[in-house]
């Protein structure tokens, strides 16, 4: 160590000992912001797509919708209302993993569900999910609502007769909402959107922790050897079991997230409103009711935009496990 390093006081903020404890107390939040940064970037075009389907009326393939959006909005239109996640994805991942891990923790320490067993693993896992997603939500439900309002910025304004030369700002959505229905109105859906993050992030959790467990994660948190059934590099379990629990979770949930998106979108566009149970009915009979849908054809509207989903959520959640993983392994080598 030189001459100038020792003369450093002990409490030096920039002390590399004391960063590197503060990397490894803090884990959980920093392996989360960070790898929800990459991932959120890298599936943000398909989620921006998947709202688009789940609001227009015309049945439309994902490659013609992608070539309509690319000649109407260009690049930008992917990437519309990015920065809303970008920002608030530092609290959101930040306070969901801690809160996750906390009651993970919790039921350990108090010996509740301590079995290393598949059950009991899972169990902890979607409880502290299912906590960690309703909490989150009272502070996450206001900026998805504006991130679906920038999403559907063209469709809002063909409802109401209106062609957008340019689009609006983030800043220019929330003065639009706020000034529409004041500051109730930046919880438009809200519980739909609470129902749908409550469940959708137990189950996400439950299935993530049971199949790391399946795959051979040892009580520690390391990856062990994996079983003779699935033969798979351990570098490949993050990935496989976050894309796994990420379609498998978001399947079930995924008619709710379309009322939401719906109920959101007739709001913002100044449409008289309509009861939950009126709308996934409308959805899935259609607007006639002397001449219903098809059962078939009306739960095939219902999941419009899962395929694309899907594939969101296999490259988000599955970058999210590694480079969580990742991060997690490089702080666990600091000295």
């Amino acid at each position: 160590m030189s001459e100038k390093s020792e003369c450093r006081p002990s409490g030096y903020l920039f002390d590399s000992a004391t960063l590197n404890e503060s990397l490894r107390s803090n884990k959980a939040v920093v392996c989360a912001v960070s790898a929800s940064y990459i991932s959120t970037f890298a599936g943000y075009p398909l989620d921006s797509i998947k709202s688009r389907l789940q609001t227009i009326r015309t049945p439309i393939t994902v490659p013609k919708l992608a070539v309509q959006v690319y000649r109407e909005e260009g690049v930008v239109g992917f990437y519309r209302g990015l920065w809303i996640p970008l920002i608030t994805i530092s609290f959101v991942r930040a306070a969901s993993f801690t809160i996750y891990t906390r009651t993970k923790e919790y039921f350990r320490d108090h010996h509740l569900l301590a079995r290393n067993r598949l059950v009991d693993v899972a169990a902890t896992g979607g409880i502290g999910g299912a906590l960690s997603g309703s909490l989150i939500s009272f502070g996450s439900a206001p900026f998805e609502l504006v991130k679906v309002r920038r999403q559907l910025e063209y469709s809002i304004a063909a409802s109401k007769g209106l062609r957008i030369l340019k689009a609006p700002g983030t800043l220019d959505a929330v003065r639009d909402i706020f000034k529409a229905y004041g500051m109730s109105g930046l919880y438009l859906g809200f519980r739909l959107h609470f129902i749908r993050d409550t469940l959708g992030t137990g189950l996400y959790f439950f299935e993530y922790d049971g199949m790391r467990h399946l795959m051979g994660r040892l009580p520690s948190g390391e990856q062990g050897p994996t079983p003779s059934w699935m033969p798979v590099h351990p570098s490949v379990v993050p990935f496989m079991c976050g894309s796994l629990s990420g379609v498998t979770s978001w399947a079930l949930i995924y008619p709710l997230d379309v009322v939401k998106t719906k109920v959101q979108q007739r709001a913002l566009a100044g449409e008289p409103r309509r009861t939950v149970l009126e709308t996934l009915h409308r959805l899935i009979r259609g607007p006639d009711p002397n001449a219903p849908k098809p059962i078939l054809v009306g739960l095939a509207r219902l999941y419009r935009g899962l395929g694309v989903s899907a594939l969101r959520s296999i490259t988000t959640h599955g970058l999210l496990w590694t480079f969580f993983d990742l991060t997690a392994s490089y702080i666990d080598r600091l000295p």
